[in-house]
């Protein structure tokens, strides 16, 4: 069955549309940005999810610049995740997170 391929938000690399990661840069959310405590979905020019009241420009803990909540950071392009401490989880998680939004335990900073 023929389909179509879509571009990936972060890199602009054309995948399956049924990706759930970017094969070229890594992406978790290759089509769309989601909130990082909440996971709603969100664009850039938002000030603050609509889902949790969550601010969407965030101080990079690298640069100290402003930047959208996104894997990378824009103005310098530092990695803005942590990999959750719980050995059965590790999923990578937004550096402000208190709790891994996969399975909900506490992220040791």
């Amino acid at each position: 069955m023929a389909s179509y391929k879509q571009p990936c938000v972060h890199c602009g690399e054309f995948i399956e549309r049924d990706s759930r990661f970017c094969p070229k840069c890594g992406s978790h959310s290759p089509f769309g940005y989601l909130c990082p405590t909440c996971l709603r979905p969100i664009a850039k020019g938002q000030s603050v999810c609509a889902g949790c009241g969550r601010p969407l420009y965030v101080a990079c803990p690298a640069c100290g610049k402003q930047t959208f909540v996104d894997e990378r950071c824009e103005q310098c392009g530092a990695g803005m995740m942590v990999q959750c401490g719980n050995k059965r989880c590790g999923e990578l998680q937004f550096f402000q997170n208190t709790k891994c939004t996969a399975c909900g335990k506490a992220i040791k900073k």
